[in-house]
């Protein structure tokens, strides 16, 4: 087995001219056999064509492969574009010699074009003739949009003394404020568990990891991830209280993966924990931290290493939930820089503005007001992600 891909699947990527730049564009992944299968999809009420398809086929607990287009989101395309995500879905399964609802699509791109299913048409046969144990490469590629780098994680856990495998690849880069999931993400796993019992582990994995980051506060209209599981590993998870090491390592694999997101933020150069800890609640630490970490006053001041946390306290204040300004503390790391809600002077600022210079720190936001804590991961907002969106469809 390929120490980068989960046994019994194979994949690939392929150039179908979807791309305007030419490049990967195409990509599938498939299973040596029916398994296991759950998805999560996005909330937004404007939902492409292949999202809604999925929805619909997840149901039914099992799959066999998944076919991805760059380039075009297939989304605001009516009853066209559902139309062409279902001949999406059965060109591969007659490539593959499979039943057409084992297939599941996934599209990402510009938003609102006519969705080019005779580009896929065309290339579905070398697209499935390029399907092997290395290919997880080059499908990676082929689900990148402004992305700069590929998101692919591998980890290997215990089940009863019998190993399993998970492999986790991910595309985002703009547009990524998830409320379920992430842009695409997809996993594969050699575990022998009920769809069931897979959806409740990627819910709780899901909510934990890419629903705790944010590049630039929106919410796309494709976003998805799909797990299958084909049980080849003889690793099994039959309840629920059982599910502890594969459920651990599954919210590992994505955390990664959404952490990876966010260092390739457009435009980013930081990558940021927002912390806050001792909030009456845990869903008053969350809504503090997303406020302070989707605030572009707070990201603006991390791009230009600047520690001005007035922005930081500011934000907090807006939450909509109960704070005491009086009793907040805030750290850049382990420096305490706010206390009761007044700053610690000019010689702790200047040794904050030494940790704003890291690619990487962590922001902790102490309310003093109960046990809770929550985490959000951000990026900086720079000039770049200006520059990127503002011709992003020419």
């Amino acid at each position: 087995m390929n120490d980068k891909f989960c046994q019994g699947f194979k994949a690939c990527g392929i150039k179908a001219g979807i791309k305007k730049n030419g490049g990967h564009d195409l990509g599938l992944i498939y299973a040596a056999v029916p398994s296991t299968v759950a998805g999560v999809f996005t909330k937004n009420r404007v939902a492409a064509a292949p999202v809604k398809l999925d929805i619909a086929r997840v149901k039914k607990g099992l799959a066999q492969a998944i076919i991805v287009n760059a380039g075009n989101a297939n989304c605001c395309t009516g009853d066209d574009g559902l139309k062409k995500a279902e001949k999406m879905a059965q060109l591969a399964a007659e490539a593959l010699g499979i039943e057409p609802e084992s297939v599941l699509v996934a599209s990402t791109g510009v938003i609102g074009q006519p969705f080019p299913i005779e580009k896929i048409e065309k290339h579905t046969e070398k697209l499935v003739a390029a399907l092997s144990d290395d290919g997880i490469t080059d499908f990676s590629k082929a689900i990148l949009t402004t992305d700069l780098v590929m998101k692919l994680v591998t980890k290997t856990g215990n089940m009863d003394g019998k190993p399993f495998t998970i492999t986790g690849v991910a595309k985002g880069s703009g547009m990524i404020r998830p409320d379920m999931a992430t842009m695409l993400c997809f996993v594969m796993t050699d575990i022998d568990i009920t769809p069931a019992i897979l959806k409740e582990t990627l819910l709780f994995a899901t909510d934990r990891s890419f629903n705790r980051i944010t590049v630039d506060g929106d919410t796309s209209t494709n976003d998805t991830v799909l797990v299958m599981a084909n049980a080849l590993s003889g690793a099994r998870v039959d309840t629920i209280g059982k599910a502890a090491p594969f459920q651990a390592l599954l919210t590992d694999v994505l955390t990664e993966l959404a952490k990876m997101i966010v260092r390739d933020g457009e435009g980013a150069t930081k990558l940021v924990e927002i912390k806050v800890v001792r909030a009456e609640s845990s869903d008053a630490a969350l809504k503090v931290a997303e406020t302070i970490a989707n605030s572009n006053l707070v990201k603006t001041a991390i791009f230009g290493e600047d520690a001005n946390w007035g922005r930081i306290i500011a934000a907090a204040g807006r939450a909509g939930v109960p704070i005491d300004p009086d009793r907040i503390q805030i750290y850049f790391n382990d420096i305490m820089m706010v206390e009761n809600g007044m700053g610690c002077g000019q010689a702790v600022e200047d040794k904050v503005s030494q940790i704003l210079k890291q690619k990487e720190y962590e922001i902790v936001v102490d309310l003093n007001m109960g046990n809770s804590e929550a985490s959000v991961f951000t990026c900086d907002f720079s000039f770049d992600y200006v520059k990127i969106n503002a011709d992003y469809r020419s």
